[in-house]
């Protein structure tokens, strides 16, 4: 584990079979909050599309099918840099502002977050060319990774979980990311370590 987690990747050779058999297990038990997660996400996006004007991709854990059971949603938008004062009027009697985040090196993205149905929903709002980058990187990750990748993928972030290794829990949240889209800023969030 400690190999894999200094690696920042895993691959199906990683495991015995009978480990993987274990972890596809977990993995199809956690895609059963697929269609609660479905819902809650159309619904929350339809609402940020209505206060905002802009149609919301999932950027997150789910999104990419690496979530565990406890996983919020996370979406983004992208919104032009000049009218954010603005877009936190306009989603400040609906959400929280989480504050502004580094993105890439002169770039930063401003976070929301609001609970729906019981679900942690947070929206970042990115620069229109970052939110470009982000759809092009989801986008590759939809086509280039692996089932067999999000299984041990998924796996190890369980296991870092629930072993309370917070620090390396958190990082592993974002190695897909990091893989596919090296340009930005994957720093993980100590507050925040939800699935």
């Amino acid at each position: 584990m400690n190999a894999i987690a200094e690696r920042r990747w895993v691959d199906r050779c990683d495991f015995t079979d009978a480990e993987f058999d274990r972890a596809r297990t977990f993995y199809e038990e956690m895609r059963v909050h697929d269609d609660r997660l479905e819902r809650v996400r159309a619904e929350a996006a339809a609402m940020i599309t209505e206060w905002t004007g802009h149609k919301p991709r999932d950027v997150g854990s789910f999104g990419t099918r690496l979530n565990l059971e406890s996983s919020d949603l996370d979406l983004g938008i992208g919104y032009p840099v000049e009218d954010r004062d603005r877009l936190r009027e306009v989603l400040a009697p609906h959400t929280t502002f989480l504050g502004e985040r580094k993105t890439r090196f002169s770039t930063s993205r401003l976070v929301f977050s609001f609970t729906l149905d019981g679900i942690e929903i947070d929206l970042s709002a990115l620069t229109v060319e970052d939110y470009a980058v982000a759809c092009r990187m989801l986008d590759q990750i939809d086509t280039t990774m692996t089932l067999d990748e999000r299984i041990a993928h998924t796996w190890v972030k369980h296991l870092l979980r629930s072993s309370g290794r917070t620090d390396e829990y958190a990082t592993w949240k974002l190695t897909t990311y990091a893989r596919f889209c090296p340009e930005f800023n994957w720093v993980p969030i100590p507050e925040k370590t939800g699935a």
